[in-house]
């Protein structure tokens, strides 16, 4: 009995929720017809300047989220590889690069269901044979 009337009382409590939710606006945007606007802070892809980039892989060691892999094959002879599926957009591979040559700017990058389209080469310095 007791059991009952706790099922009840809490129908009378969520009664007022739930008129409220079937009257109200919905608090998300209309996604196809209207497109989100991103705030000026948001960090969202990595880019870089490849001139600057001299293949020193600090970025690389200090990425929290182990998003940038950077293959050498001599001293000037390399490439940086970004991974964005793992990449939290934290900018400490822009804090740790001494030569400014990495930094995250607001761009979205859309979602996609193939995993290739999340992997990118940033600087590609390779001698090509």
């Amino acid at each position: 009995m007791n059991n009952i009337l706790l099922k009840i009382r809490s129908y009378f409590y969520l009664l007022p929720n739930i008129v409220e939710a079937l009257f109200s606006k919905p608090e998300t945007i209309d996604y196809p017809a209207v497109t989100h606007r991103l705030s000026e802070s948001y960090r969202g892809s990595v880019r870089i300047i490849a001139e600057n980039c001299v293949g020193c892989g600090l970025c690389v060691r200090d990425c929290p989220a182990a998003a940038l892999t950077l293959e050498k094959d001599s001293k000037h002879s390399f490439r940086l590889i970004h991974y964005r599926d793992q990449c939290t957009s934290c900018g400490q591979c822009e804090l740790s690069c001494k030569f400014d040559s990495i930094y995250l700017n607001n761009t979205y990058q859309k979602a996609s269901a193939n995993r290739k389209d999340f992997f990118e080469v940033l600087v590609d310095k390779t001698m090509k044979k």
